[in-house]
């Protein structure tokens, strides 16, 4: 029998997945919905979301404007339900060597990729720790945790993200709030098949496999888990 959430609702409760129009935000809406959530996709790309089935709400917001994000929390946790897990698969891609790195493109990865995080960690974590518990899992990358040469603002802004999720984990877990990431290395997708050779994506991981990942981060059964960054780099 499916136990009610602590704000009345059957399952383990409300699930907003940011990013939801992309691939790895739709295999982890799928694999959410899969495990019981009451899932609610948010994205800016109104046509991506259109892929999502009917069962899963869909929200049109730009997580990177703070004010967005939070207004659209806002709007889950009232029509919806409290939110009880974030995941977070918002991300943006740029190569560069350090020396021909902009400022306008060290804006956007830092906006995108760290940015995001934030406004919308700082959005759910008020309904969460009113609820007292909560998971949230973003997604960094393995040149967040090693150094690549040639994509240098990129890596810089995912190091960044990796570093914020350890700092929410020391502040979120005394409430009860669990904050952990997934670090792929290069996802199967059909952007990336456009940007990397064959023997490069030879080495790259389904959405779906992340998905898994993400699924069980959030779970019971990763209940002693938090401030963890989980490789997926592949073969």
């Amino acid at each position: 029998m499916t136990a009610p959430s602590r704000d009345g609702q059957a399952g383990p409760g409300v699930a907003v997945v940011a990013g939801a129009g992309g691939p790895l935000g739709r295999a982890t809406s799928l694999a959410l919905a899969a495990a019981g959530f009451t899932v609610v996709g948010v994205d800016r790309n109104e046509q991506g979301l259109k892929e999502l089935p009917a069962s899963i709400r869909s929200e049109v917001a730009d997580a990177t404007d703070p004010t967005a994000a939070a207004a659209v929390i806002e709007r889950i946790a009232g029509e919806v339900g409290s939110p009880a897990v974030l995941v977070n698969t918002i991300g943006a891609f740029q190569l560069g060597d350090a020396l021909a790195a902009t400022p306008d493109g060290l804006r956007l990865m830092i906006d995108v990729n760290l940015g995001a995080a934030l406004w919308l960690s700082q959005a759910v974590a008020p309904h969460m720790r009113q609820r007292g518990s909560g998971a949230i899992v973003h997604v960094t990358s393995r040149p967040a945790l090693e150094p690549t040469a040639g994509m240098a603002a990129y890596s810089v802004s995912k190091a960044a993200l990796a570093h914020l999720i350890r700092i929410l984990d020391a502040e979120l877990r005394p409430n009860g709030i669990r904050v952990n990431a997934v670090a792929p290395q290069l996802l199967d997708t059909p952007t990336n098949r456009t940007i990397f050779p064959p023997e490069v994506l030879a080495h790259a991981v389904e959405p779906e496999v992340i998905a898994g990942l993400i699924a069980f981060l959030v779970s019971d059964a990763a209940a002693p888990v938090s401030g963890a960054i989980l490789p997926a780099y592949g073969a």
